[in-house]
């Protein structure tokens, strides 16, 4: 599977970067292939292309706040989560989802 993701917060630097790498690692662990976008201080890094949205099977949107663009994600199932929420348990966000997709 390949699942999209993006992790935003209000100030944009530390909880923004760390969901990202906790789902990232999460998901790899988890035997699927990821793609993090992070809406930080930094703007928009690693964003997520029209490409990756035609291949991919889901996606989660880990945010405290409005994301840029979050109509690209009309029609892939996604899973939304409070940044803090991917910090400390992003494995039970990935299996949580992954289970919502055999189900």
């Amino acid at each position: 599977m390949y699942i999209v993701c993006v992790t935003a917060c209000p100030v944009g630097i530390a909880h923004t970067y760390m969901a990202a790498a906790n789902l990232e690692k999460a998901v790899k662990a988890a035997g699927h292939e990821v793609k993090v976008e992070t809406q930080g201080a930094q703007g928009l890094e690693n964003e997520i292309t029209k490409e990756d949205l035609e291949r991919c099977d889901a996606a989660i949107i880990a945010s405290d706040i409005r994301i840029k663009d979050s109509e690209r994600f009309e029609d892939v199932p996604t899973m939304t989560v409070a940044v803090q929420e991917a910090v400390k348990d992003a494995e039970g966000i990935v299996q949580e989802l992954l289970e919502a997709l055999e189900g």
